[in-house]
């Protein structure tokens, strides 16, 4: 784990980075409110049209159907340029809370995607109880490869490649799925 700042590591239980001293109180200090975003797909770009949507919300369906217990939000927004991107998506992640009061660390099994079609930049961010599955280097590995559809603007099509790489990530990290949990919707 990395400070979302300044990319120090930090231990998971640190409350504060102990080379730059951000907190999640500050970056809410720091970046203000969150926007208003709508659920499963929030586009406050206008980049994304509502047929887009609906086949990206169509897909995530289709991923949530096998992993009942995941949250999947997908974000595409200008975030300002003052701070680094990954302090956005880290503060967008924490305040959004996803997964809701009652799913809160290990339980957390929210999925966070954003993308800053501006910045040119985009993030991946699992729930502390996906951590275990999913690692930073196979999450930039689907962001790598929706990469070239982003650059022609095919803001869809980038995100599908992600989604459809994700659902293939989840099977094969072990994740129980519907067919394997003993129980839906619990890891």
């Amino acid at each position: 784990m990395q400070c979302p700042y300044c990319q120090s590591p930090l231990k998971v239980d640190a409350n504060e980075c102990p080379a730059c001293r951000l907190t999640f109180p500050r970056t809410h200090s720091l970046l203000a409110a969150l926007p208003r975003l709508t659920a499963v797909v929030a586009d406050t770009t206008g980049l994304l049209g509502h047929g887009d949507q609906a086949k990206l919300k169509k897909r995530i369906a289709e991923i949530l159907r096998q992993f009942p217990q995941l949250i999947v939000q997908v974000v595409m927004h200008a975030f300002p340029l003052e701070h680094p991107f990954s302090m956005h998506v880290f503060w967008m992640f924490n305040a959004g809370n996803f997964a809701g009061d009652s799913r809160r660390g290990k339980d957390n099994h929210a999925l966070l995607l954003a993308l800053d079609p501006v910045r040119g930049e985009a993030a991946i961010i699992p729930g502390y109880g996906l951590e275990p599955f999913l690692k930073t280097e196979t999450l930039d590995h689907l962001l790598e490869l929706a990469g070239p559809a982003w650059e022609r603007e095919r803001w869809a099509d980038g995100i599908s490649r992600v989604l459809d790489g994700l659902g293939q990530l989840l099977e094969s990290a072990g994740i129980p799925n519907e067919a394997t949990a003993g129980r839906t919707g619990e890891f």
